[in-house]
């Protein structure tokens, strides 16, 4: 069984990444992988820490594998990788766990999705960045990111239908390569 092709999309909050990844795998019937931080804090009872953060990446990466083992689709969604760990370490805490600086070293992916901010922010338990100026610097960080890795990457923009085909354009031509 060849492994499947793995997509991750990726982005600051709030810039529709679940909704996108779902999307997809429905439009290729396949698997998603949905972040893991959202269930782990929704389950926590009290404000995360740095500690959680590495928690959070091991969980990440466990269902990611587990998952990926499992599957014999072509391709794979995947809500979020260590670059996004990294992001968040770095932007609240001014520092990174080893591991994930590690992680994003070992593992490969094939195709990143780097999701816009041109969404609406939609406000949640678990969402801290409502305003523009912190949204816009956490999605330049990220597209200097993929700017600087060789993994393929597309930025996607504009609203709900507009997206979708963004991205579904976007992974038929990387499948076509």
């Amino acid at each position: 069984m060849q492994a499947p092709k793995k997509v991750v999309v990726l982005g600051p909050e709030s810039t529709g990444k679940s909704t996108l990844c779902a999307q997809l795998a429905a439009h290729y019937h396949t698997n998603w992988i949905p972040e893991f931080a959202r269930k782990y804090l929704m389950e926590l009872g009290r404000p995360y820490n740095y500690d959680d953060l590495l928690i959070i990446a091991r969980g990440q990466i466990e269902s990611e594998t587990d998952l990926t083992k499992r599957n014999s689709d072509r391709i794979l969604f995947i809500d979020t990788d260590m670059y996004v760990m990294k992001v968040w370490c770095e932007f609240v805490f001014g520092k990174c766990h080893p591991f994930i600086l590690d992680q994003i070293v070992e593992r490969t992916y094939d195709l990143y999705l780097l999701c816009n901010t041109d969404l609406p922010w939609t406000k949640d338990e678990l969402r801290e960045y409502p305003d523009i100026v912190n949204r816009n610097k956490l999605f330049r960080i990220y597209k200097d990111l993929m700017i600087n890795q060789h993994t393929p990457w597309v930025e996607i923009r504009g609203l709900d239908d507009e997206r979708i085909r963004q991205a579904i354009e976007s992974v038929d031509a990387f499948l076509l390569q």
